[in-house]
């Protein structure tokens, strides 16, 4: 009898457990559906890349949007974000979730079309996402085979932000008036599609601007170098979402990329001199909606003379949404 009993109280206690650990399950996912996804959030940081003498100024730094019609909180979000009044918008891609989300984007992105800005676009701005195993993420990507969906009419969007006075770098170097000040920046077109030609931007970067930037949407270490080699400063890329799931005191599980793990979002150093900057991103694939331990972000980067008081960035605590729920 006594085993019997032994026997009994065992399997109830493995029931407990596994029904307690079932319910965190659907609890953790719940959060990470239902709440974090939507929880935009502002991060800042104090980036050390300026000349010597030059005047500090401020970048936005908006990517992944992934936006659908139906995202009206998000494109509420992102216009308010006009306010902080950026010297510069630097937009890192994938805009696009849906053959109709142009307008949807335009109105996200509206009030700040009127500023200074330059853009690349990454892979979902050319296709719509599909359906994945998400096991696919934990392969290495070389062994990825490309899944596109249908084509997305980047066309338009890249005419709308071309009329607006936004500019294209993908595969031009470019000066830009940015406050008084001449800002070096260059970029390359998505190299997670390997649509990257890094050889038509060749060459050292212009020495004497204030700052010498390099965009692109998928930090690939292979572009990264060359823009390192280059004399870049700064690179500002997204793609990574921040890793989108994160474990608390482990960080990203994944990249989506060779970037390691350590430098999916914000800002880290790349070699002796340039400076990386990845986004988390505002988004998700509508076929995976979730994120845990990495809210929604954009990011509002002060750009500062190096040399003046720290070669270290200084971070802010992420600032988060009033308006949260779509």
């Amino acid at each position: 009898m006594s085993t019997l009993s032994n026997t009994r109280t065992s399997g109830a206690t493995a029931a407990r457990l596994a029904a307690g650990t079932v319910a965190l399950g659907a609890a953790t996912l719940g959060y990470a559906v239902g709440i974090e996804r939507r929880r935009w959030t502002l991060r800042t940081a104090e980036l050390p890349v300026l000349a010597p003498g030059s005047r500090p100024f401020t970048i936005l730094h908006v990517s992944d949007l992934h936006m659908l019609p139906g995202h009206h909180s998000k494109q509420r979000w992102v216009a308010a974000l006009d306010e902080l009044n950026p010297d510069l918008v630097v937009n890192t891609g994938d805009n696009l979730s849906h053959r109709t989300a142009v307008p949807a984007v335009l109105r996200a992105l509206g009030p700040l079309l009127d500023r200074p800005g330059v853009f690349v676009f990454g892979s979902n701005d050319y296709y719509a996402p599909k359906p994945k195993n998400p096991a696919r993420y934990l392969m290495p990507q070389g062994k990825k085979k490309r899944i596109h969906g249908v084509q997305l009419p980047w066309r338009d969007l890249r005419a709308a932000f071309v009329e607006h006075g936004w500019t294209d770098l993908t595969h031009v170097r470019r000066t830009i008036d940015v406050g008084g000040q001449r800002v070096f920046a260059a970029g390359v077109d998505d190299p997670h599609l390997r649509r990257d030609r890094y050889t038509d931007i060749a060459g050292p970067a212009d020495s004497g601007a204030a700052v010498r930037l390099g965009v692109t949407h998928s930090p690939e270490p292979r572009v990264l170098d060359t823009f390192a080699t280059d004399g870049y400063d700064l690179v500002l890329a997204g793609h990574t979402h921040g890793g989108q799931l994160r474990l608390p005191g482990y960080g990203a599980i994944v990249t989506n990329c060779d970037l390691d793990r350590s430098r999916a979002r914000g800002a880290s150093r790349w070699g002796a001199h340039m400076w990386l900057h990845v986004s988390a991103g505002l988004g998700t694939s509508p076929w995976a909606p979730a994120r845990f331990a990495c809210p929604p972000e954009a990011s509002l980067l002060t750009l500062v003379p190096r040399g003046s008081g720290t070669d270290e960035p200084r971070k802010a605590a992420p600032r988060k949404a009033r308006d949260s729920v779509r």
